[in-house]
């Protein structure tokens, strides 16, 4: 996963230059994006490249901690619906235009009880979102990790749509404690559409509301190699997309490159 922001050329020319051979768009939430897909889909045209995800992030968001993440991430917050709305309508505008045909984000921490006033607003923004997407043949793909995998299965029950998905993330399950990922994809396994590549530690049980510690790939806790055991076995077929945040850029192209290499390792 790579973020636009820079020349579209040159940045898809980069990530291929680490081993990558398709990946996912993430769109910053203040970018602007008058006039910027043909850009971006001359780019992966000319370099033959596989764009299969755009993912959305929002102004004002935060992951310091899990308390703040559920007061700025997703469409949990209430002041920020409305906005976060019309801008993710904006990015499935736009990866509809660039010829994409996923779009994903985090929608924030789904609450457990169907009667919260949240929980029900979130849902039918989910609605109206995934009616949109279908408009263009695409179908809107959530990411894992801030919510137990059975809570999100029913999440998906209530909304009733048939083009949301799911963008599995194991790290994600370790980084917010939410649940052990191969367990949590052998459950949400028939409506996963696309996978990040991603690793991490537990948060520190002693420091409450804490997150873990993303890691490079294969040296945290989710465990690789299981992992990609139990996509084969629920027969996932599609890409498998290294998502490495926090960084430096020089670490991230290091990190990314042998990440590509233990994947090609694990799947040959």
């Amino acid at each position: 996963m790579f973020w636009a922001g820079r020349d579209p050329l040159e940045t898809v020319r980069e990530v291929k230059s680490l081993g990558a051979r398709s990946g996912q768009l993430g769109v910053p939430g203040d970018l602007d994006l008058a006039g910027a897909a043909a850009g971006w889909r001359a780019a992966i045209e000319a370099e033959g490249f596989a764009l299969v995800t755009v993912f959305a992030a929002y102004v004002g968001e935060d992951y310091a901690d899990i308390p703040t993440v559920e007061r700025t991430v997703g469409f949990i917050p209430p002041g920020f619906r409305a906005e976060r709305e019309a801008r993710t309508l904006e990015v499935i505008d736009f990866a509809a235009a660039v010829g994409v045909r996923s779009f994903a984000c985090h929608i924030g921490c789904v609450p457990e009880d169907r009667a919260d006033g949240n929980y029900t607003a979130v849902r039918d923004m989910v609605r109206r979102i995934c009616d949109h997407a279908a408009s263009h043949g695409m179908n809107f793909a959530l990411e894992t990790g801030q919510e137990p995998a059975k809570v999100l299965l029913e999440f998906f029950e209530d909304v009733a749509r048939p083009n949301l998905a799911v963008n599995f993330d194991p790290a994600n399950m370790i980084l917010y404690g939410s649940g052990d990922p191969i367990e949590a994809l052998g459950i949400l396994g028939p409506h996963v559409v696309s996978v990040h590549a991603k690793d991490g530690d537990w948060p520190n049980p002693a420091v409450a509301g804490s997150l873990g510690v993303e890691r490079p790939l294969g040296s945290g806790a989710v465990g690789m190699e299981r992992f990609v055991a139990k996509l084969r076995e629920i027969g996932y077929k599609g890409t498998l997309n290294v998502e490495r945040e926090g960084t430096s850029p020089e670490q991230w192209r290091g990190d990314v490159a042998a990440a590509v290499s233990l994947l090609n390792s694990l799947t040959q």
